[in-house]
């Protein structure tokens, strides 16, 4: 089991920054994929980026350039860092685990889900 809790949302203006963090824990094996994904009201879940264990990385379109996900093992915790946020960027920003090597943003590919943070970006 494995469970973990996002922070760091909340309201900015467009052009503005966040930065999330997600906490993990419980059964953590070495070869992992963990990412993140948002879901704007009334649309469908979609990934934003991933990380594996070996440090690869992979990002939407839409963010490439704006975001950058990375992983603390020493304190156990997930982060995606946020610049030139936009309002399109509006969404519940969720963090998701799965065992497996290849950095996915595949939504059933994960099993494991917080329970999300809001970020809200204002034009």
């Amino acid at each position: 089991q494995v469970s973990l809790v996002e922070s760091g949302g909340g309201s900015v203006q467009a052009g503005g920054s966040l930065r999330l963090s997600c906490v993990f824990s419980g059964y953590i094996l070495r070869t992992n994929c963990m990412s993140w994904f948002r879901q704007a009201p009334g649309k469908e879940r979609e990934g934003v980026a991933a990380i594996v264990s070996d440090g690869s990385t992979t990002y939407a379109d839409s963010v490439k350039g704006r975001f950058t996900i990375s992983k603390d093992n020493a304190k156990n915790t997930l982060y995606l860092q946020m610049h030139s946020l936009k309002p399109d960027d509006t969404a519940m920003y969720y963090c998701a685990f799965a065992y497996m090597s290849t950095a996915t943003l595949t939504t059933r590919e994960y099993p494991y889900w917080g329970q999300g943070t809001q970020v809200t970006v204002s034009a």
